[in-house]
């Protein structure tokens, strides 16, 4: 069995690099990482090609694994990439990264080569990544005063506020149910709704109609008095007929399948599938690929009780797949391709 040992010592500036300009100083060696050959790629994830070197083979593949997500990445200044996020109306996603913190390589293996933020990113965000000690990096690192790295922040592009942050390494299904209330609301919906909750001159209403008002207030009451005991006794009998047919028919129960024992995680057979409650909590559980999906409303049944007795829908929570899930399908969660998903339920 070969053993790695995991060395990243500190690197001279990379704003040449990422910005696409020129440098001619000396190129940066950081382990497991060939920036040239990084940049010559653009793909998220993509595996190694029959076209990469056959020399050192095990150290490109750990390389690729690192691998920053250019095909996600805006490549240019702060400056540039929040103005560009602002006309395009959409968040600005930053990553600031160290070469010396393995949580930062970390981000770039299991969070942003995760299929679903990819999409998320790419369909609502603008996202930019850059080292803390480059010159843009340590701009940045100022401007917010950030204190540990890495660390990913959400900034309005139109105010350049730190919307909130995340510390350290932080997985798939937790940044995807953070993002989804910016999914809902863009910056500038969100300056606009700012700007309607400012304090505005108070109008007060006229005497004159105020005094209409209650005197025609006044005359309805006066009429509903003066109609017959009888017209009411009717009333009083067709309300109570409607009652007694209410109650004649009560709600219908759904019924869903017995869930079974929860399987160990397994990455060949198992999946780990969330679901956004309308509470705003987020439950999730693992499911064997072979499992049909109508298992997630037993689940959903089992985390929330008003669920046995009303009827409700799942659907995905990436913007742009807002298809429900088809309880009727009979399908798995390998056919759905639910694995690693993040879900929504709505009341029906």
């Amino acid at each position: 069995m070969k053993h790695f040992l995991f060395v990243f010592p500190p690197h001279p500036s990379l704003s040449g690099l990422r910005m696409g300009g020129s440098s001619q100083a000396a190129r940066p060696v950081v382990p497991f990482r060939n920036f040239e050959e990084e940049m010559r790629r653009p793909g998220v994830w993509e595996a190694e090609n029959g076209s990469a070197p056959v020399i050192d083979s095990s150290r490109d593949n750990l390389a690729s694994l690192y691998r920053p997500p250019f095909g996600l990445m805006f490549h240019g200044p702060f400056e540039k990439a929040k103005d560009t996020a602002n006309s395009q109306n959409k968040w600005l996603l930053v990553n600031l990264q160290s070469t010396t913190e393995f949580s930062s390589h970390m981000l770039n293996r299991d969070t942003w080569a995760n299929e679903t933020v990819a999409h998320t990113i790419k369909n609502n965000f603008i996202f930019w990544q850059v080292y803390d000690d480059t010159e843009e990096g340590r701009k940045v690192c100022t401007y917010y005063k950030l204190e540990s790295i890495p660390v990913v922040m959400l900034v309005d592009p139109v105010t350049g506020q730190k919307m909130r942050s995340w510390r350290g390494m932080v997985q798939p299904e937790t940044l995807l149910e953070d993002l989804l209330p910016y999914m809902d609301d863009s910056p500038k919906d969100h300056f606009a709704n700012m700007s309607h909750k400012r304090p505005r001159e108070s109008s007060k209403v006229p005497q004159r109609v105020k005094d209409e008002n209650e005197d025609q207030e006044l005359l309805r009451a006066l009429a509903v008095s003066m109609e017959g005991v009888e017209d009411v006794g009717n009333h009083d009998e067709k309300d109570a007929d409607i009652d007694e047919k209410t109650e004649i028919c009560p709600a219908k129960t759904p019924t869903y399948p017995s869930l079974p024992e929860e399987p160990k995680p397994d990455r060949i057979r198992v999946c780990k599938v969330g679901v956004r409650l309308p509470d705003g909590r987020r439950i999730q559980r693992n499911f064997f690929l072979s499992d049909p999906i109508q298992l997630l409303w037993s689940f959903c049944c089992s985390e929330l009780e008003e669920a046995k007795q009303r009827p409700f829908r799942l659907t995905h929570a990436i913007p742009g797949s807002s298809r429900s899930l088809d309880y009727e399908g009979n399908l798995t969660f390998e056919e759905m391709g639910l694995a690693n998903s993040m879900l929504s339920f709505t009341w029906e």
